[in-house]
């Protein structure tokens, strides 16, 4: 999946979209609504929680008269489809949605719309967890990794803290903390940052050799000499189960997963979540315009919509995202804002990748 990730970064930062024109460009923000209005649709390729996205944009549908087309597809996919069209007069993208992340593979100048078109609006957010949109994106999904735990079981004045505090816990509490250890992101956030703290790792550097490697022993040793005080689970859904279900009393989960599966009535609903001092990575996901879209000032409307404080108060009580506005109401969030600085960036890559393979080999293969 990586490689085919890189190949596609690799090629979309090779495009030659930057020669498209701009067709909004000097236009009044009343003329691009004007002319939204008259474009009447766009399709909006995000990768998740499609039926849940289609009914949340109704309000904007009634509002402007624009209908919203959200195909079905994986965040892989729609990259490739980006990438395939980028040389067409007129792609089938109007509003591109992406992990932030991954959009620092490329340069977003040569590939979007810039958004500088929008109404002022100082509360937006185009930088998150390291990354820089720029003129050409903006985040609208926040999204945290922390530790879900059982109120009735654990003491919220006595929760883990630090590596230490983890594994006083473990200790103290054998087989009532899981965590999944790839893929899911919120165990590997865990156990990354876990890792950070013992072996000192710098996460913006990815650099990559066998000392740099060989560093985080320390850390793996603390995995393994208490292997047997841990479970592993299968993913982030199989980890917030087991807690609703009573086998387990913590494990690390994304704020927004437990929240909508919270309002769904699939987990307890008393299940709370805390994000440790020792931080825990964070991030979200951006849209963007492509430069060929075929509804850009419908694509325009929608992201002023999607981004304003209105929105993004309604998708933090509806979701439990983060609010990627600064003027947002946040208070169905399942964390305090004051805990928000504790959001670390995602370790950088390469190293990200071997870091995963040595700890698998080294704490996972080894119980």
């Amino acid at each position: 999946m990586l490689k085919i990730i890189l190949t596609t970064a690799a090629a979309l930062a090779l495009g030659t979209t930057a020669t498209l024109g701009n067709d909004l460009e000097g236009k009044s923000w009343d003329e691009i609504v004007a002319q939204a209005k008259e474009e009447g649709e766009l399709n909006w390729f995000v990768w998740y929680l499609t039926d849940d996205l289609r009914r949340f944009v109704q309000p904007f549908e009634e509002e402007y008269g624009i209908k919203i087309t959200i195909p079905e597809g994986t965040a892989q996919g729609n990259a490739d489809k980006l990438l395939a069209e980028r040389e067409r007069e007129t792609g089938d993208i109007d509003v591109f949605a992406w992990g932030m992340n991954d959009f620092a593979q490329i340069d977003p100048a040569e590939m979007f719309y810039s958004l500088n078109i929008l109404p002022e609006d100082d509360g937006r957010v185009s930088e998150l967890a390291g990354v820089d949109g720029g003129e050409q994106i903006l985040a609208y999904w926040g999204n945290q990794t922390g530790i879900a735990y059982d109120p009735a079981q654990v003491d919220e004045a006595a929760l883990p803290q630090n590596p230490e505090d983890f594994a006083a816990f473990w200790d103290a509490n054998p087989g009532k903390f899981g965590f999944n250890y790839e893929n899911g992101g919120a165990g590997p956030s865990f156990w990354q940052n876990i890792t950070r703290v013992i072996a000192d790792v710098d996460p913006t550097d990815g650099t990559s050799d066998e000392a740099r490697l060989a560093s985080v022993q320390p850390a793996f040793d603390f995995f393994n000499e208490r292997a047997e005080e841990y479970v592993i689970t299968t993913g982030n859904a199989d980890s917030i189960t087991r807690i609703s279900d009573g086998e387990l009393w913590m494990a690390p989960a994304w704020e927004d997963h437990l929240a909508g599966l919270q309002k769904r009535g699939e987990v307890r609903d008393d299940i709370a979540f805390y994000i440790p001092e020792m931080g825990m990575n964070g991030g979200g996901n951006g849209v963007a315009i492509p430069l060929n879209a075929e509804h850009p000032a419908a694509a325009a409307v929608f992201i002023d919509w999607l981004t304003s404080a209105d929105t993004q108060s309604a998708l933090n009580r509806d979701f439990g995202t983060a609010p990627m506005n600064a003027a947002a109401d946040d208070s169905n969030a399942l964390v305090s804002n004051d805990q928000r600085d504790r959001l670390r960036v995602w370790q950088a890559k390469p190293f990200a990748d071997d870091l995963t393979a040595a700890f698998i080999d080294n704490v996972i293969l080894e119980r």
